[in-house]
């Protein structure tokens, strides 16, 4: 048997390997920017994924398209997610296309193709899975969903639970006093407990940040299509997709105030960039604390002994 098989798209035939979900816009992309052998993230497509199952749903609620199609790339997309080896079917090239098509059209393809399965007839990529969208707003609201998704569920969880843990531990070293110091230099005395909870407090000023800035990431780009007049969308497919969307994930997420400027920058996604760049620099300077306190055990400040965790060189 051939490993491959002949797709069609409107520049014509193109050799596809005869296993893959996708079709012929994906296959383009794998050989037009193989460069860094790096896929999307996972998140990524994940949230991806999400998009096209809340899109159907809302495209099914307006009857733009046939409830037995939009059931069927409902349905599909929930079986992707389940799938552990999701990212073969997305091999894409992180760096390609900077409206970021070719990874839309690659969701488009495997739902398409899974999806015409299910529901045993034929449902296309462009008309049916990606009815009314645009990768034009189908990718910034991807960015932000991925990004609202992590932060919501793993982000923020353990950001919390670190500081809780600090200051549990602040409270069972509240009797130890030790030097202060300014730029390695003897201070005036501290007690351990007040060192650490300048780090918990830290910590908390973080997760306020990043909880404001993130409340932005809930609002979407869906529904602004190519260049945000709506242009071949239901004018309530925002509403009804967001509404779906929020069902899918549990947060709440709604249409963006002008989708002009949504789908025209990202600076929602660099502002929550710059605060968790805040962060790492928090989570650092804690670390170099840590660092020093623990040096030597014979030449250093010895102040505290961290657990060992494996031998010395």
């Amino acid at each position: 048997m051939s490993s491959t098989r002949v797709e069609h798209d409107s520049m014509g035939e193109l050799n596809v390997p005869s296993d893959a979900l996708y079709a012929a816009q994906t296959q383009r992309a794998v050989e037009n920017f193989p460069i860094s052998g790096q896929p999307m993230p996972e998140p990524f497509i994940r949230a991806l994924i999400l998009v096209k199952a809340a899109a159907a749903a809302a495209n099914k609620e307006l009857d733009q398209i046939n409830p037995v199609i939009g059931d069927a790339i409902i349905h599909v997309a929930h079986n992707l997610l389940a799938k552990p080896d999701l990212m073969h079917h997305f091999p894409v090239d992180i760096y390609q296309t900077g409206s970021g098509t070719s990874t839309n059209m690659n969701a488009n393809e495997v739902i398409a193709t899974l999806a015409s399965l299910q529901a045993g007839c034929e449902v296309k990529p462009n008309d049916h899975v990606n009815a009314g969208q645009s990768s034009n707003d189908v990718i910034p609201t991807a960015i932000h969903v991925s990004a609202a998704l992590e932060i919501s569920n793993h982000l923020l969880p353990a950001l919390e639970h670190l500081s809780q843990v600090i200051k549990m531990k602040a409270s069972q070293v509240d009797h130890y006093v030790k030097t202060g110091r300014t730029h390695l230099m003897d201070a005036m005395p501290i007690r351990m407990s007040q060192s650490m909870s300048a780090w918990a407090t830290q910590i908390d000023q973080n997760i306020d940040q990043i909880s404001f800035l993130a409340s932005g990431l809930t609002k979407l780009a869906q529904g602004g299509t190519a260049v945000g007049t709506g242009i071949n969308a239901h004018p309530k497919f925002p509403e009804y997709f967001t509404t779906a969307l929020s069902k899918e994930t549990g947060l709440t997420f709604k249409p963006a105030d002008n989708f002009f400027a949504a789908i025209s920058s990202q600076d929602t996604a660099v502002a929550v960039s710059g605060q968790l760049k805040t962060l790492a620099v928090s989570i650092l300077k804690i670390a170099n604390d840590l660092r020093w306190m623990n040096s030597g055990p014979l030449a250093g400040l010895v102040e505290i002994e961290l657990e060992a965790l494996q031998p010395g060189a």
